[in-house]
């Protein structure tokens, strides 16, 4: 997983310098009519694209489905011809964050009927070949989003042409032109039309399969491996190949690496594991040493192994894996197979000292790789560590560790390796220390009495369940927030529970608040949930592939986590967040792991461009309010576990 750290603050001027700019020529094209007829950069486009909204927050009202490459005016139009009676602001935003469209089209047109515009915008940018992706970013309007795309000869717009797919054959060659021990092919692919689906390959006479990484032959022999390649639109390519001969290596290391798998997770009577299952993969090589390690789920295509894999989805489910090492030997693929289940509805939860079921075992900051595995009694060896509650000392606390990492390897939940890096954890951890000695203040534990300390400002609604959690309310209609108005908060470590509830095709859009002013009587916003918004850093909650670019993680509009990097999980699965506000220093992490941290200099502006927003420049508080966002009907969310200690 990669990990997102704060941009150096030359770049963060650059970027903002560029949003300045960008703001700018928004407002010079949007001048009167008779302004615009004779616009220079207007009239030097080759075509016009139209976008129309009206009062629905599900779909534009219309929108080109096909263009042509080169200049183009992209003009959006929400007003009342278009239909919109209410005033709602909509925008037309290009997607430049994902891969798999164009992303050479900076586009962010925010549209009302009562701006001085009248609605009507327009901006002229470059179209290249391939497929942009568009969408609106008001929070609730995901699925107003589409595609459109764009060819070179401006025929009918329908791409016909198949993608062009290249191999590459890398390593030491002898005399002969055979490669030593090992050859990697890598296989390249590009379509002009609408862009790249799959690539494929097979060897000698097998079936093709998908293409993910670079293919490591070493067997010593010829090989002939062949590839082709699907575009977006159905075009497949012819078959290409390529032959390839490997000697062996004279006196090199020969043997592959040593591939091990261990499955860990609640398991019921039957073995299956309940709601999860996490698989570790342990790779050995005595020669070279081990260079990669790959894993696969149900048979997909092969990923580089960097962390446990979560398996969530319930349902029979193997993961293959295998490993190669320096000397381009691979293992043979293993795998391991399991069952996950749902948890049995109206299971009472079990009686433990702390609520912890990451992954990993996390002492205090401190990540081991020890799986997080459940005793006997339905506890996890996080909750039993009970690294959050509070510690006179820190000679009290590792002692405490030692004795329980003791029992638990006397009952067979963790190994002699196990206890040693939980102990090491514990002895490196600042648990107990001066500054941390307060531990974590548990504000909402599922009963009325924690939800009576919480307060509700602007639309929706939390409703308590009966397992301790609280669900964002199906009937009442409306955006807004629950906040915790007893503390304002300085440096803060804050740690919740979050389950997408969702219903249909959706993904459920909330987020934490963090840091905000007192909401009542705030002197520039007079809607409350608003000043959270506007004053305040909303971590995002949404997983789904569709809508807000925004992804879990993300701090909105200002720091963009990409849903690969959010490390999504299937609706009706809890998750683990951590939000750690210090200085205005902001790192959020998802089930144990870092998945983004955001600088808080001031400068930086709200993007997409929203004309009341303050920036960071309004947003430089040393303390502030948390608060949960409640975004609409459809947007079913529950929260559980909600505590919090100063740091």
């Amino acid at each position: 997983m990669r990990r997102r750290t704060a941009r150096p603050a030359p770049l963060r001027r650059a970027t903002v310098l560029l949003l300045a700019l960008s703001m700018a020529a928004l407002a010079l094209v949007a001048l009167p009519a008779q302004a615009r007829e004779t616009d220079p950069a207007r009239a030097a486009a080759a075509q016009e694209l139209v976008w129309t909204a009206g009062d629905g927050i599900t779909a534009y009202t219309s929108a080109p489905t096909t263009a042509v490459a080169g200049e183009t005016t992209i003009v959006f139009e929400n007003s009342a011809a278009t239909g919109n009676t209410t005033g709602m602001p909509h925008t037309l935003t290009f997607d430049t964050s994902d891969p798999d469209y164009n992303n050479d089209a900076a586009v962010n047109i925010m549209a009302n009927p009562n701006d001085a515009q009248g609605g009507r915008h327009e901006v002229t940018v470059t179209l290249t070949p391939g497929t942009y992706r568009y969408f609106c970013a008001i929070p609730g309007h995901g699925t107003m989003q589409g595609t459109f795309t764009v060819t070179e000869d401006g025929g009918s717009g329908e791409d016909t042409t198949a993608p062009e797919v290249d191999a590459s054959v890398a390593g030491e060659q002898d005399e002969n032109g055979a490669y030593l021990g090992s050859a990697t092919v890598t296989l390249t692919a590009t379509d002009t039309g609408s862009g790249v689906e799959s690539v494929e390959y097979a060897l000698g006479d097998g079936e093709f399969t998908a293409y993910e990484t670079p293919v490591v032959l070493t067997e010593p022999g010829e090989h002939t491996l062949a590839y082709r390649a699907t575009d977006r639109a159905g075009n497949v390519s012819d078959d290409g190949s390529v032959t390839v001969e490997v000697a062996e290596a004279p006196g090199g290391d020969v043997t592959p690496p040593t591939v091990t798998a261990t499955v860990d997770g609640e398991q019921d009577d039957d073995g299956s594991y309940v709601t999860m299952a996490t698989v570790t993969l342990a790779a050995t090589d005595a020669g070279t040493g081990v260079a990669a390690v790959e894993y696969a789920v149900n048979g997909a295509g092969f990923t580089p192994y960097t962390e446990p894999v979560m398996v969530h989805a319930v349902g029979d489910h193997t993961v293959s894996y295998r490993a190669t090492d320096n000397a381009g030997n691979s293992s043979d693929v293993g795998s391991v197979s399991f069952t996950v289940v749902e948890d049995e509805p109206g299971e009472p939860q079990p009686d433990c000292p702390e609520s912890d079921d990451r992954p990993l075992v996390v002492v205090g900051d401190r990540v081991t790789q020890v799986p997080n595995r459940t005793d006997a009694h339905g506890c996890t060896v996080n909750e039993r560590i009970e690294d959050e509650r509070a510690w006179s000392s820190h000679a009290l606390f590792t002692t405490h560790v030692r004795d329980v990492t003791a029992a638990l390897f006397e009952e067979g939940v963790i190994d002699q390796e196990g206890r040693r890096k939980i102990r090491n954890a514990a002895e490196r951890s600042d648990v107990g220390q001066p500054g941390n000695r307060e531990g974590y203040e548990r504000i909402f534990t599922g009963t009325p009495e924690s939800r009576d300390r919480w307060a509700h400002v602007g639309g929706g609604a939390f409703e308590l369940n009966g397992d301790g959690s609280m669900t964002s309310s199906t009937t009442v209609a409306g955006m807004g927030m629950l906040w915790f108005p007893e503390v304002r908060y300085e440096d803060f470590s804050l740690r919740l529970k979050f389950r997408d509830d969702s219903t249909g095709s959706g993904s459920a859009n909330s987020g934490v608040f963090v840091r905000f002013p007192r909401v009542h009587n705030h002197p520039q916003e007079t809607r409350p949930e608003w000043v959270a918004i506007k004053y305040g850093h909303e971590i995002q909650i949404l997983d789904g592939a569709a809508g807000d670019q925004y992804k879990t993680g993300s701090v909105y509009g200002f720091d963009l986590v990409t849903r690969s990097e959010a490390m999504p999980t299937p609706r009706g699965v809890w998750n683990d967040y951590e939000i750690r506000v210090v200085g205005q220093h902001i790192s959020v992490y998802r089930n144990g792991l870092l998945i983004n941290e955001f600088e808080n200099s001031p400068g930086q502006l709200f993007s997409p461009p929203r004309s009341d927003d303050p920036g960071t420049d309004g947003r430089q508080n040393d303390s502030g309010y948390i608060g949960l966002q409640t975004h609409s009907t459809t947007d079913t969310i529950s929260f559980r576990d909600i505590r919090i200690r100063t740091l």
